[in-house]
């Protein structure tokens, strides 16, 4: 084993996504060798990841360093990194809310918060939007319950039911809710049509399109996507031209893959189909199609999502629109996408100065740790590049 080092390392399923966990104290401290070591822990640049604990797509191909944090409002600091397929790159610019509801079980398993059962309440710092997330984790006999009886549309198991609140999430990476001060903006695209579109930042930053203002329906599934690469172009430009409104970058070549996201919405419509169902009118109040790192989702971002409903109680958005209005009535919005249907709890209020802000944003998932162990990495990854 004189060729390798031994790192700790969890594969966790979060949500609908999948991550491999390292502790922050495990890994070097110079951060260009530690993404040397990480890239070598998923086994990138390689598409397929073949010789990594990578999963060869974007929703698996996701990092989290987590430690103890010496902060008074925080139990453990969290990191999140999406790890490129193809470049030797890690993203770090935005947070992962599926990767999110693995942080709490995770930091009570390897003890790194105190135990109250049955509920554990942990409080987490994500460094890459420096906000705190609370996360309401059930517990049994010290550690983090898995099985349980709550369902999310995206994983076939049930699992149980882990509570996140977003505190404070308006502004995560622009420090506005509205980043232009606008409800609405225009965009044109390079084939001259000009579109409207909302950019929103809540919980991660935003820009919505509607389906119809761009020739979709706003039930176009990934599949698709490779019969007719135009609809993921014109995500992607919608996604640099918002970045730029934003002040997320200076130029698009400068743009990061992760953040912005972007997303295309529809009002409900009757029988959409989605892998092994069915959704009727009722089912849902909100469609949504969402980019991840090149790909359309197969599902939607936590984050993503609490952005999207956010918008949709935004009186003029692009989002409130089309979304049902029960939805806007209830306060809890529920979101068609390519897997099913996600439910995210939403309060809005405006502020002394008439301004929109967001008071609560929370959304219930599921967490498995699927195994731990060490990760062998060739001991070249951690001698710095060109010595």
């Amino acid at each position: 084993m004189h060729d390798y080092e031994l790192i700790r390392a969890a594969v966790i399923r979060g949500g609908t996504s999948k991550g491999v966990f390292l502790l922050a104290h495990d890994l070097p401290s110079d951060a260009a060798v530690r993404d040397q070591v990480i890239l070598a822990v998923f086994g990138s640049p390689d598409p397929r990841q073949i010789d990594g604990l990578g999963g060869a797509d974007p929703i698996t191909s996701k990092l989290a360093i987590v430690s103890r944090s010496s902060r008074p409002d925080a139990d453990v600091d969290y990191t999140v990194g999406y790890v490129s397929l193809d470049r030797a790159h890690i993203d770090y610019e935005g947070n992962c809310g599926n990767i999110s509801q693995a942080v709490g079980p995770f930091a009570i398993d390897e003890g790194l918060v105190p135990v109250v059962e049955p509920v554990t309440r942990v409080r987490i710092f994500n460094t890459n939007t420096q906000k705190i997330i609370e996360a309401d984790v059930p517990v049994k006999d010290g550690r983090a319950r898995t099985m349980g009886d709550f369902k999310i549309d995206g994983v076939p198991h049930a699992g149980s039911r882990i509570t996140l609140n977003f505190v404070n999430s308006s502004g995560s990476k622009t420090g506005k809710l509205l980043p232009t001060g606008n409800v609405v903006d225009r965009v044109k695209l390079a084939d001259g049509r000009t579109v409207r579109v909302s950019l929103v930042d809540v919980s991660t930053p935003a820009i919505f399109v509607k389906a119809s203002d761009i020739g979709l329906t706003g039930t176009e599934m990934p599949a698709d996507t490779l019969r007719r690469p135009e609809i993921l172009a014109v995500m992607e430009e919608l996604r640099v031209q918002g970045a730029l409104l934003m002040k997320l970058a200076t130029s698009a070549d400068r743009v990061s893959p992760a953040v912005p996201k972007v997303a295309i919405v529809a009002s409900p419509q009757p029988y959409v189909t989605i892998p092994g169902a069915s959704l009727g009118i009722d089912d849902y109040d909100l469609l949504a199609r969402t980019r991840a790192l090149g790909a359309m989702h197969k599902a939607y971002a936590v984050t993503g999502g609490i952005c999207v409903s956010a918008a949709a109680m935004i009186e003029g958005t692009v989002v409130h629109e089309v979304v049902a209005p029960r939805a806007i009535r209830s306060g809890i919005v529920r979101l068609g996408h390519p897997s099913g249907v996600s439910h995210f709890q939403i309060e809005m209020a405006r502020n002394a100065a008439g301004e929109f802000e967001v008071r609560r944003s929370g959304v219930a998932g599921t967490a498995r740790r699927l195994m731990d162990g060490f990760v062998y990495v060739p001991r070249s990854a951690f001698e710095i590049s060109g010595s």
